[in-house]
């Protein structure tokens, strides 16, 4: 009988090239549509957050809230896409999505409001949307995981991942431009973000609708339906022993990332005010982050293909650990630097090494799972990781309001121990052992 993996087409030989199968090329799209959106915006928030009149505090319990809708929504969204197939679930996903974007863009207009006599601030409604915008990235985290692992051979699924972590990226790169660019044309960066959050939601809703029409969903494979907790105690306790130890050094890393993620806007636009002024152009700090972004984006893009090629070769842990080691270094780096606009952009392009690592790290959680439940496994590795690192950025919001470089260094120093873990007690995944 003949599978996809058999048919020949126009893009047959692009597809062997890097990876990419049918499914794989329309998530890869929608991967792109959504970046787009997600990075326009998500990374300003902080910013919107202080300018709706909030301080640090608030600035990290909302970190924290997005730590919390990343612990809770894999698990689940990961349970539906094995019971309801793909398709559907990311289009569930998707429009959730779009509408938090919307509601971002009418926080301001909203203003204060009174319910049970209690004042809420504009800024409720950012948290409020947080759980809409966050729907098709980690409800649908184990959907897009599966998708990869039906699509691609266990041997092939780091550059499977690395093809759709490229469309991914290009809208991680072209996304904080084109934020840059409206908040450059504009009076003040609230009326710029709207623009920018408008733009957002309408890649948002093209991309879900795309998604729907173009996916196949005939080759979806549905494994058994939700039992409850006792389902999710099976599956954490029967997690494969590779997932272990990089579940362990993992979350050390990503609570160091999470106690300072959420203010890197702040230390360009608030601690360093650092603006940029070259080549007869003048940009304010908020758009200028938007171009460390990029710059970001340039290197990941870059460095991408080759890192997960050259997996194949070394073997998937040293990758992941060049990765982890720059998830632990840049917290210290940035928040020691002087305020240089040239040394900025050279520390986020060593930045965008640590996404270098991200397929394999992929590959690593994904491929010893068995394939009808690639989705629970995912997530049940996201919730555990998720769930301790929730308090990490209410954790970075308290040190950062007493003294940023506290805040940053200490961010550092838990990355440090989450590495040299890794590096002492990280295993290989088989399929790629002999390479190692």
């Amino acid at each position: 009988m003949e599978t996809r993996r058999d048919a020949v087409d126009t893009f047959d030989s692009f597809r062997q090239f890097i990876g990419l199968e049918r499914d794989v090329l329309v998530l890869s799209l929608a991967m792109f549509a959504f970046s787009l959106s997600f990075q326009m915006t998500g990374r300003y928030v902080p910013e919107y957050l202080r300018a709706l009149g909030t301080g640090a505090t608030v600035v990290g319990l909302y970190g924290s809230v997005g730590n919390l809708i990343g612990a809770l929504y894999p698990y689940p969204g990961g349970s539906i896409s094995d019971r309801l197939g793909s398709r559907l679930s990311l289009t569930l996903f998707g429009t959730l999505s779009s509408a938090g974007f919307l509601l971002w863009f009418v926080a301001p207009e909203v203003g204060a409001v009174t319910l049970a006599g209690v004042s809420l601030d504009p800024w409720i409604w950012i948290f409020v949307g947080l759980f809409l915008t966050q729907a098709w990235k980690s409800f649908g985290l184990g959907a897009t995981f599966a998708i990869v692992k039906q699509s691609v051979p266990p041997e092939r699924l780091a550059m499977g991942f690395a093809s759709t972590e490229i469309f991914r990226r290009i809208g991680f790169l072209l996304g904080p431009l084109i934020a840059a660019a409206l908040l450059a044309a504009t009076a003040n960066f609230i009326t710029g973000f709207q623009y920018v959050l408008v733009i957002a939601a309408a890649f948002g809703i093209v991309a879900t609708v795309a998604q729907h029409v173009l996916y196949d969903a005939k080759e979806d494979s549905i494994g058994k339906s939700f039992e409850g907790l006792a389902q999710l105690r099976e599956d954490l306790r029967s997690l494969p022993e590779t997932l272990r130890p990089l579940l362990v050094a993992d979350t050390l890393i990503r609570f160091a990332n999470g106690m300072v993620y959420v203010f890197f806007v702040l230390v360009v636009t608030d601690f360093r005010t650092l603006g940029f002024s070259a080549f007869g152009i003048s940009l304010r700090p908020d758009a200028f982050f938007g171009i460390l972004l990029g710059v970001e984006m340039v290197i990941a893009l870059l460095t991408k293909l080759p890192v997960s090629k050259l997996a194949e070769r070394t073997g998937l842990k040293p990758v992941v650990g060049l990765g982890f080691s720059v998830y632990a270094l840049f917290p210290a780096l940035l928040i020691l630097a002087p305020p240089n606009q040239w040394l900025f952009v050279a520390l986020f392009a060593f930045s965008g090494l640590r996404f270098a690592g991200l397929p394999a790290h992929k590959a690593l959680i994904v491929g010893p799972a068995e394939r009808n439940a690639g989705g629970r496994v995912t997530g049940a590795y996201y919730l555990v990781r998720n769930t301790i690192v929730i308090p990490s950025a209410a954790l970075g919001g308290w040190l950062y309001a007493r003294d940023p470089t506290i805040a940053f260094s200490v961010a550092s120093l838990v990355g440090i121990v989450g590495l040299g873990y890794f590096a002492l007690r990280g295993k290989e995944f088989e399929a790629y052992a002999g390479g190692a």
